[in-house]
């Protein structure tokens, strides 16, 4: 072909356009990727929904206090009784605590009844600070009495811990992602130009979702935390990357049959925006299902993540091939891929393996050769598997075990269970009618699991620690507000229970009385988190199964592929739960855990299939039903494993935030994507279309057109013979 047949302008001018334009875009997305904890936040209380009953309890606590503040707890613990002297300097501290000004009045020092522990409550602002703040506290209290352990607990200290576990986002997260995915692209192309090309393409992708996520933010109109943050940097170098994959393979394919690169740009862009787009939609869609949601934390990743897809999607169809246009044969070097003689461009097409060699030719004779006992040995394997999800205990966990990381805030929570009721510090907020109040009170302190309760005064200050019940209590709109300390841990399941039966006995005397604080946000959490999972579910199937069908021209494809991937989701999920339970002794998982990698195993397990079964249909187009699975099979093999082995590293860096959420969700999805690459696109999926055969493309044409139309009985006979 003639190169100069190619006009200038697709040749140069375009490709160093979208290489400008990305360059931009990376200019300005890239500073903001620091600017993101601006409109980020972690407070656990504005994930639940509006209804919640815990978030309508607080919205009545803000009007009992003037400013936005929640508790720290300061614990000074002794190995025996302290000496007065010690109890003096716990006394004097208390002036050093207020001079900090991190909000209203201090209360304390309380001591405890075996006399070896004081506490203070200690007011601090929610503001953006609030880290900072709490370090401020904690040397503070470290240097003010000697002799005696020091902890900063509560729900502002672990708040401050769990901002600083998601510091790793910002570096070592990325850099372990990049890392991986580099690697792992060195070993499949044996180039040094092409995973460069790969990652800056997702580079750039990430900085425009970065800027995308950031103006939404900040314009209100989605809510951004650390989770949501660490999951779109995770999901768009992976995603990105697999797209591009996806589309070199073509290239490299297209480089086989032609001299010009420009051409070759375009016949691979051709061949692969289907399947990318499809691909790219199905995961978009499958998160925005997520709108859906009770839970504002899931209700949020929803855009967020689908931000990121989007993002990624542009990049692999702009960038990567305007940098592919420019580079041509160069971006694989030294392995630059050879134009084929003409007799060796088009073998004759008659198994589906002509052709073909290696790895993917072995596989794909197995399938062909045993079909039934490929898929139906796979379906056991995978069912056997699922069985453990039987063992997933996904019912939310202590506040103290979701920081894997050395933690003062958990330390102090153990230190203040020792010689204090553990719940001080985060008491159950009960707001009731002013002239139910004292029935409500003794409801609440009859409650098993309360240790103390009262009402609180006009002008106190809203935490334990209030000596006495007060004459006078607070009153805003014909409500009052009754603190209750619970005997156990705020984070625990009998702090849980606790508030079930509070929610329950108040009632009896006010039927408008609303029980919330830190252990009610986590009780609705975890209730609103399973409804989200048997709501959203269907409907991320029933989309997905659509979309599939617009692509496929199908029904028993689509039908067959979904629940292939449900089937590889609960397969992964049953896995993960021996893992948890038996090698890493979780306490449990947080109920938000198996919505959130049904939507992305699901998602990007259909991913890999839109792959597999669009270059099927692509061949039966052209050579008939089985003989184009066995060749679906056999090219795309290796570019699918790759880019499965890619997103599971991604996911898996995941791994280094010492978040339980993120350390589980990191191995369900890097196990689920492998599990789904290896066996169920590898072999389940093509081993059960092959058996069915043509008829898995009911009702479409295809499905009556089992040969192509240029092939004649004699070849279809040699096909079924095979």
């Amino acid at each position: 072909m003639n190169p100069h047949k190619v006009p200038f302008w697709l040749r140069w001018l375009l490709p160093v356009v979208l290489v400008i334009t990305w360059l931009g875009i990376a200019g300005v997305g890239g500073p903001t990727f620091g600017r993101l904890d601006e409109v980020s936040s972690n407070d656990q209380a504005s994930f639940l929904p509006a209804g919640a009953e815990a978030t309508e309890a607080g919205d009545w606590q803000v009007k009992f206090r003037d400013s936005k503040e929640i508790p720290a707890v300061v614990i000074l613990e002794s190995d025996a009784a302290l000496t007065p002297p010690q109890l003096g300097e716990a006394a004097k501290l208390k002036a050093g605590i207020q001079a900090l000004r991190l909000g209203s009045a201090v209360v304390g020092p309380i001591p405890s009844q075996d006399g070896k522990a004081v506490q203070f409550i200690v007011p601090v602002s929610s503001s953006n600070e609030l880290r900072t703040h709490v370090q401020e506290l904690r040397d503070t209290v470290r240097s003010g009495v000697p002799g005696v352990h020091a902890f900063v607990t509560g729900p502002a200290g672990l708040t401050a811990d769990l901002v600083n576990a998601f510091g790793g986002i910002d570096g070592i997260l990325l850099l372990v992602a990049l890392g991986a995915v580099f690697v792992i692209l060195l070993l499949v192309y044996r180039s040094l130009v092409l995973p460069l090309a790969v990652l800056f393409t997702s580079m750039f992708a990430l900085c425009a979702a970065i800027l995308l996520v950031f103006g939404m933010a900040k314009m209100g109109w989605i809510q951004l935390n650390g989770q949501s943050q660490g999951i779109l940097s995770i999901l768009v170098i992976g995603a990105a990357t697999d797209y591009a994959l996806l589309f070199v393979a073509r290239f490299r394919e297209a480089l086989t049959h032609t001299s010009n690169r420009t051409r070759a740009v375009v016949t691979a862009w051709k061949k692969s925006f289907e399947p990318i787009l499809a691909s790219g939609a199905t995961v978009i869609v499958a998160l925005l299902c997520l709108l859906f949601s009770d839970l504002n934390s899931n209700k949020a990743l929803g855009p967020v993540a689908a931000a990121g897809i989007l993002c990624a999607l542009f990049a692999a169809l702009t960038l990567l091939p305007a940098l592919m246009a420019l580079l041509g044969r160069a971006a694989f070097w030294p392995f630059r891929p050879k134009l084929l003689p003409d007799d060796e461009r088009e073998p004759e097409i008659v198994t589906g393996l002509e052709g073909q060699k290696g790895l993917w030719r072995g596989v794909a004779t197995l399938v062909s050769k045993r079909p039934r006992v490929v898929w139906v040995a796979s379906t056991l394997i995978l069912l056997v598997a699922a069985t453990g999800v039987l063992q997933l205990k996904a019912n939310g966990v202590p506040q103290t075990d979701v920081i894997l990381s050395a933690s003062d805030a958990v330390d102090g929570q153990k230190a203040l269970a020792r010689h204090f009721d553990a719940g001080s510090g985060s008491p159950a907020v009960v707001v009731a009618s002013q002239s139910a109040a004292g029935q409500v009170l003794e409801k609440v302190k009859a409650t098993q699991g309360v240790g103390d309760a009262y009402l609180l005064a006009e002008g106190s200050v809203p935490l334990p620690g209030a000596p006495g019940a007060p004459s006078e209590p607070a009153v805003r709109d014909g409500k009052v507000l009754i603190n209750a300390t619970l005997n156990s841990a705020a984070d625990s399941v009998e702090a849980e229970n606790t508030v079930k039966s509070l929610r329950s006995a108040v009632k009896v005397a006010d039927p408008g009385a609303l029980v919330g604080g830190v252990t009610a946000i986590a009780l609705d959490t975890n209730t609103t988190a399973q409804h989200d999972l048997a709501v959203i579910i269907p409907i991320v199937l029933v989309v997905i199964f659509f979309i599939l069908m617009l692509l496929l021209h199908s029904v028993v494809a689509p039908l067959l592929l979904v629940l292939s991937v449900v089937l590889s989701y609960a397969a992964a999920m049953g896995v993960s739960a021996w893992v948890f339970n038996g090698v890493f002794k979780f306490s449990g998982a947080d109920a938000t855990v198996p919505l959130f990698g049904f939507v992305f195993l699901v998602a990007l397990g259909v991913d890999y299939n839109i792959f597999l079964m669009s270059r099927v249909r692509e061949e039966s187009l052209n050579h008939g039903t089985r003989p184009g699975i066995l060749r679906g099979l056999a090219v795309t093999g290796g570019v699918i494993t790759s880019a499965g082995v890619v997103l599971a590293a991604t996911f898996a860096a995941l791994g280094v935030i010492p978040i339980m959420f993120l350390v589980q969700l990191a191995f369900i999805v890097a196990f689920g994507v492998l599990l789904d690459t290896v066996l169920v696109r590898s072999l389940l999926v093509p081993a059960l279309a092959y058996d069915i055969g043509a008829r898995i493309w009911w009702p479409g044409k295809l499905a009556r057109r089992p040969v192509p139309l240029a092939k004649g009985a004699e070849e279809e006979r040699a096909v079924s013979r095979f």
